[in-house]
């Protein structure tokens, strides 16, 4: 087979959302892959800080923050933060609005801390329990508070209300994309802000194209609407079990969840090891 390059999602496709390990059977896997000649890289929402605990398993590089950082190859790829006047009136804005911000940096994050009341409101379900405490706490962000002026990549955010939101996207909406995943409710939106600039499945192909290859050499693996770019630039697309209904309607194939064993029953289906 042909040398691939498999580009992996990380929270609810390499790990549980908010996890620091992968399932064995996914690390067995990945150096399975690697060792037949394919080259393997996590495509993640996360900072390269909160990426970080995951390289021991080995990657050829890696997308961090849907794209606003990459490297692969010992170079440094795509380095794009927002403006300053982006993160300024996107902080300001959300605040009159009365929903709350983490700003991802590189190597660093910053909370709104008035979020971690949701937290406490035990209705909530679990997808969006288990996200907001991974970004909220167990990822180990800083308080807003001792944000520093360092470059800021991305955002995530929660929302008592699509309408807190709305003066934001309609200032900022040409330039930032708005992501709200699917297991947000009325009530309680979480979401993503990136950069229009890149998605993940531009990134892919940057990487792709620094080794020299094409999208039809690239597999693709999500869970998220985060990573419709991903599905639709890969060659191959493969969502996970626990995945998104629409983005499972988008991918060529729908493989086994995170902790089902999916990665490694997808890279034997795809010939990968």
């Amino acid at each position: 087979m042909e040398r691939k390059l498999i580009f992996l999602d990380v929270d609810g496709t390499l790990t549980v959302p908010g996890g620091r390990e992968a399932p064995e059977s996914a690390v067995r896997a990945i150096r399975r892959a690697r060792e037949h000649g394919h080259l393997v890289f996590p495509c993640s929402g996360r900072n390269y800080e909160m990426l970080e605990p995951l390289l021991k398993y080995g990657f050829d590089g890696g997308i961090t923050s849907c794209g606003g950082y990459v490297f692969a190859g010992g170079d440094v790829l795509q380095d794009c933060p927002f403006t300053e006047e982006q993160r300024s009136r996107i902080v300001t804005l959300f605040r009159e609005g009365g929903a709350f911000l983490e700003m991802e940096a590189k190597d660093a994050a910053f909370i709104d801390e008035g979020a971690k009341r949701y937290l406490e409101d035990s209705g909530r379900n679990g997808d969006l329990l288990r996200m907001i405490q991974a970004v909220w706490i167990d990822l180990g962000p800083k308080t807003m508070a001792e944000y520093d002026g360092r470059p800021v990549y991305k955002m995530v955010f929660v929302s008592p209300g699509e309408d807190r939101i709305a003066a934001a996207k309609t200032e900022l909406g040409g330039e930032l994309e708005f992501i709200i995943h699917d297991f947000s409710e009325p009530d309680c939106i979480f979401g993503e802000i990136i950069n229009r600039k890149f998605d993940k499945g531009s990134s892919a192909l940057l990487v792709a194209e620094a080794f020299g290859c094409g999208a039809e050499d690239t597999i693709g693996f999500g869970d998220s609407m985060l990573d419709i770019g991903l599905i639709r630039a890969a060659g191959t697309s493969v969502c996970m079990a626990n995945g998104s209904p629409r983005l499972k309607e988008m991918s060529d194939m729908v493989c086994p969840s995170v902790d089902e064993d999916g990665i490694e029953w997808a890279f034997r289906e795809l010939g990968l090891i």
